[in-house]
């Protein structure tokens, strides 16, 4: 066996079963589960015609990069979101399409990570997506984790990094807007990392996955592909960034996303999934088209959270210091008491799971920036997320 396989830690919600497990809930209301991050809005409708009508595409086999109409699509996405010049992304050297981001953030690593070299560092925040953790390990790299805090702004702290760490790094994971903490991170901090990536020689992979999530129809959050144009690298140098239509389209079972940046990296990439065997089918590659080309759909979608997040924090707010994230469907609060306490006590009393804000981070000297907090998702139904609310507040009353 892979002997860095025993490096991996349980996943965040095998500690949540395990916390839960002997536990039976006092109240007979419905179960409700802010734990997970999967989106239940509804998917646009003309996906599940689109997918009837390509179904005889099943009988061929897709190719790894993906079909021309598909690139091309995103590539126009990109260009108008986020203000790229109109021939400034090709399609057919810096767009791949993926099957959904986890697997391409996971194997993007196994792609980018020399392990020949001494002490090759992956940095990432903490708390963070547990992926990118897994992939550092398993390619043979070192996970730094990078504390968010409050007084940070909820963002991991770069100059607190010092030139050795920088002069390791071969693999820098940014989540913007984050996961958990809905944080942005602004232009000028994205055109800063990029200049020391073209310093210290290291590869930015970008997880913007709740880009298209904010409350603001005017400010949308800035990614890093727009902060090289502006900067005037547009080559996209070191720079690549991973979209899917999970969150933004409520598609996650679709599994689709994209890889965007770097033509030299993405050229490795492509070789690496070519063996890796991960193309996606014709169907969902044609109704990714679609889906991409579509914005309608996407500013309901937004609607939505943002009447589910007034209706939440209206209740919230008299017992916790709770306040609107800056994008992204999750709140990321400070508990009254032990975080998995918190959780349990919660669960048992009123029926509602929450996840623990220390099965998303990692200690280190700095500390466990996830003690003392929950990860919310707001995701179900707005009645669901007013009823969860209630029960919150009651249970913290009750403390």
């Amino acid at each position: 066996m892979n002997p860095d396989l025993d490096k991996l830690q349980p996943y965040p919600f095998e500690k949540l079963a395990a916390l839960k497990s002997d536990i039976r809930p006092a109240l007979q209301q419905a179960h409700i589960a802010l734990s997970i991050g999967e989106p239940r809005h509804a998917a646009p409708g003309f996906v599940a015609d689109i997918l009837a009508d390509s179904f005889d595409r099943l009988s061929h086999y897709p190719l790894t990069r993906g079909m021309p109409e598909l690139r091309q699509a995103i590539a126009h996405w990109l260009q108008q979101r986020f203000k790229l010049a109109s021939n400034g992304l090709d399609p057919d050297s810096q767009i791949l399409p993926v099957n959904g981001t986890r697997e391409a953030l996971f194997a993007f690593a196994q792609t980018v990570v020399d392990r020949t070299v001494p002490d090759p560092r992956v940095l990432m925040p903490n708390p963070f997506y547990q992926i990118y953790e897994g992939a550092a390990l398993l390619a043979g790299g070192q996970p730094f984790f990078l504390n968010c805090t409050e007084s940070s702004g909820l963002l991991p702290d770069f100059d607190a990094v010092d030139e050795n760490t920088w002069k390791h790094c071969q693999l820098l994971y940014l989540c913007s807007p984050g996961n958990p903490t809905g944080a942005v991170i602004g232009m000028p901090t994205l055109q800063k990392l990029i200049a020391l990536a073209q310093e210290y020689d290291f590869i930015i992979a970008a997880d913007e996955c709740y880009s298209e999530l904010y409350f603001d129809e005017q400010n949308p959050p800035p990614g890093l592909l727009q902060a090289a144009h502006e900067a005037g690298h547009t080559d996209f140098k070191h720079c690549m960034v991973f979209h899917s239509l999970s969150k933004r389209s409520n598609l996650p079972g679709l599994r689709s996303g994209f890889v965007a940046g770097d033509a030299g990296v993405i050229a490795q990439f492509f070789k690496y999934r070519t063996y890796h065997g991960c193309a996606m089918p014709l169907t969902h590659q044609i109704a990714s088209t679609a889906v991409w080309a579509d914005e309608i759909h996407v500013q309901e979608n937004r609607r939505l959270y943002r009447e589910k997040f007034d209706a939440v924090l209206g209740i919230l707010e008299p017992v916790m210091a709770v306040k609107r994230p800056d994008a992204s469907f999750y709140l990321w609060v400070q508990t009254p008491i032990d975080d998995t306490d918190f959780a349990r006590g919660l669960f048992a009393q009123q029926n509602v799971t929450v996840l623990p804000g220390t099965y998303l981070s990692r200690n280190n000297a700095q500390g466990n920036p996830g003690a003392g907090r929950i990860r919310m998702a707001l995701v179900a139904k707005i009645g669901e997320c007013v009823e969860a609310a209630r029960r919150i507040r009651c249970y913290i009353e009750s403390l």
